[in-house]
């Protein structure tokens, strides 16, 4: 018997990689901002939230290759 999609686990992990990729663009922007601005009271906020975001991005598109790969494979 052939297996199917899971399409629900498929639209899942699709979620997650659309999260990541306005993350993965507006992170590397804030962190160049951050530090064209370094005298600036507000840099190190900034450049953790930088920091942050491109983090979110990095995990966002872990998780959602690997709900893919299940919805997929599994």
């Amino acid at each position: 018997m052939m297996k199917h999609t899971n399409k629900t686990l498929l639209f899942r992990g699709l979620k997650f990689l659309a999260g990541a990729l306005p993350l993965s663009f507006i992170g590397p922007v804030v962190l160049f901002s951050a530090f064209k601005n370094q005298e600036h009271d507000f840099y190190v906020p900034v450049l953790i939230l930088a920091l942050l975001a491109m983090a979110a991005a990095v995990f966002l598109m872990f998780k959602g290759i690997a709900i893919v790969m299940k919805a997929l494979f599994d």
